[in-house]
């Protein structure tokens, strides 16, 4: 019989304030991979219309994901 895997917690942070640029993404980049390690997964909230497009460009969308209109996506 298998079990299920428990869905992990959720880490909403809030990225309003951050510049988009290298460092950023730098630290944005080892978080998930940090998270998913304590079982934990990101949530970005706020990002700015120039971050998500820097994210889209190195990849890291699908990573960090953003709900709709820079909120983070809820979860039922």
């Amino acid at each position: 019989m298998s079990m299920a895997a428990p869905r992990p917690s959720t880490i909403v942070c809030d990225v309003g304030a951050l510049a988009p640029d290298v460092a950023a993404l730098d630290a944005l980049a080892r978080l998930p991979l940090s998270a998913r390690r304590l079982g934990y997964e990101i949530r970005l909230r706020d990002a700015s219309v120039d971050l998500q497009d820097l994210l889209d460009f190195v990849g890291l969308r699908d990573v960090l994901r953003v709900g709709a209109g820079g909120q983070a996506e809820k979860r039922e």
